[in-house]
């Protein structure tokens, strides 16, 4: 039945309107990128804050909170781009190793960011916890864009 799915999603007008155009994918990609520095970007930055690295203004929490609408948008732009890149070869994005890898990290980041790591940022969650929650962040997130990276080249 995914199988059918996967068919069904290569002959959408999806895949055909990225097909289409020379420009139309990297266009797109180009987003999925800008979509993932933006929300990557932004939990590095509260990570590094957990971690102790540049002190300012505002308490580890008050910068989660100011960050989290770019935080937002940056997974918005990702999980819409994603999908319509995933439709132009929907049938052998599945069969490849790093794609898999990419997928599983991201549901694992995703499942931490909006569990663990917002509990970590909490007003009065111990300086330990954060820690140890920045260090798995940004190693997740790490992985899902090395992950990317490499599905092209398997």
């Amino acid at each position: 039945m995914l199988q059918a799915f996967f068919h069904w999603l290569i002959n959408s007008p999806f895949s055909h309107a990225m097909n289409k155009g020379e420009w139309v994918f990297p266009a797109v990609q180009s987003l999925h990128f800008i979509g993932f520095a933006m929300s990557i970007g932004t939990i590095a930055m509260v990570d590094y804050r957990l971690l102790g690295f540049g002190k300012g203004h505002a308490d580890t929490a008050e910068l989660a909170r100011g960050l989290a609408k770019w935080t937002g948008a940056g997974i918005a732009v990702m999980l819409i781009t994603g999908p319509l890149m995933f439709s132009t070869d929907a049938v052998g994005y599945p069969n490849n190793p790093a794609f898999q890898f990419k997928m599983a990290c991201l549901a694992v980041a995703l499942l931490f960011h909006f569990t663990v790591h917002r509990w970590a940022v909490r007003p009065g969650a111990a300086v330990v916890f954060g820690k140890i929650a920045a260090v798995i962040s940004l190693v997740l997130w790490s992985a899902v864009v090395a992950g990317g990276r490499m599905i092209a080249f398997i």
